[in-house]
C-alpha cells in the first residue's frame, strides 16, 4: 500500500493501522468503543494471565490438579474461563522424563480462553511442519534444550480438541504462594516450547 504524494515506500505498520480504522470508524463499519472491548478482552481478561492462574493452582492443590488432568474443560471452567474455542481442553503434565509440546498442524487451533491469541510463530507453516518431525530441534531453536532421556510428545490440536500443557514447577518455588506463582507461568510454558519461569 502506497499514499499519494510518497516515492513508493510504505508507511510504517500503527499508522496504516491507524488510517484504516479511522476510515472505518468514519464509514460506520467498525464502533471504536467495541473494538477496544475487545481488545482488552483478549489482552487482558482472556489471554496467557487466566492459564498461569489455572496452573498455579494446579501446582499447590493436589485435587484441583488430579482433576484438571482428569477433565481439563470441567476444571478449568471451575475458574471461570470458558468459551469460544475452549470447549474440549485437554491437560498433559511435564515431568523430568516426559515433556509434551502443542502444534496445530492444519492451522492455528488454540486454548482461547486460558492462552488468548496464539503468537505468530504458532501460526508459522515452518513450526507447525517441523515440530512434529524434529520436535528436539525445533525446541532448541527456541531456546529450550531437553536431556537426550527426556521423552517428547507432539499434541496436534484441532478444531474438536485443544492441548494445554501443565509445566513443572520450577525448583525454588515451594515456598511460594498460589498468587505469587502465577508471574512464574508463561504461555511458552502452556504450549511446551519453554518452561515456567525461575523465582
Amino acid at each position: 500500500m502506497t499514499t499519494a504524494g510518497t516515492t513508493g515506500e510504505q508507511l510504517p505498520i500503527a499508522l496504516r493501522t491507524e488510517a484504516l480504522e479511522q476510515l472505518l470508524t468514519e464509514r460506520g463499519l467498525v464502533d471504536p468503543e467495541t473494538m477496544d472491548a475487545i481488545i482488552t478482552t483478549y489482552e487482558t481478561n482472556v489471554g496467557p494471565l487466566n492459564g498461569a492462574k489455572v496452573v498455579a493452582k494446579a501446582w499447590t492443590d493436589p485435587n484441583y490438579r488430579r482433576r484438571l488432568l482428569e477433565d481439563g474443560t470441567s476444571a478449568i471452567k471451575e475458574l471461570g474461563f470458558s468459551g469460544p474455542q475452549g470447549e474440549h481442553i485437554v491437560v498433559v503434565e511435564n515431568t523430568p522424563t516426559t515433556h509434551h509440546v502443542v502444534v496445530c498442524t492444519l492451522c492455528s487451533c488454540y486454548p482461547w480462553p486460558v492462552l488468548g491469541l496464539p503468537p505468530g510463530w504458532y501460526k508459522d507453516p515452518a513450526y507447525r511442519s517441523r515440530v512434529v518431525k524434529e520436535p528436539r530441534s525445533v525446541l532448541s531453536e527456541m531456546g529450550l534444550d531437553l536431556a537426550d532421556d527426556v521423552q517428547i510428545t507432539v499434541h496436534d490440536s484441532t478444531s474438536e480438541v485443544r492441548w494445554l500443557v501443565l509445566p513443572e514447577r520450577p525448583p525454588g518455588s515451594e515456598h511460594l504462594s498460589e498468587e505469587d506463582l502465577v508471574p512464574l507461568v508463561t504461555r511458552d510454558s502452556m504450549v511446551g516450547v519453554a518452561k515456567a519461569a525461575a523465582p
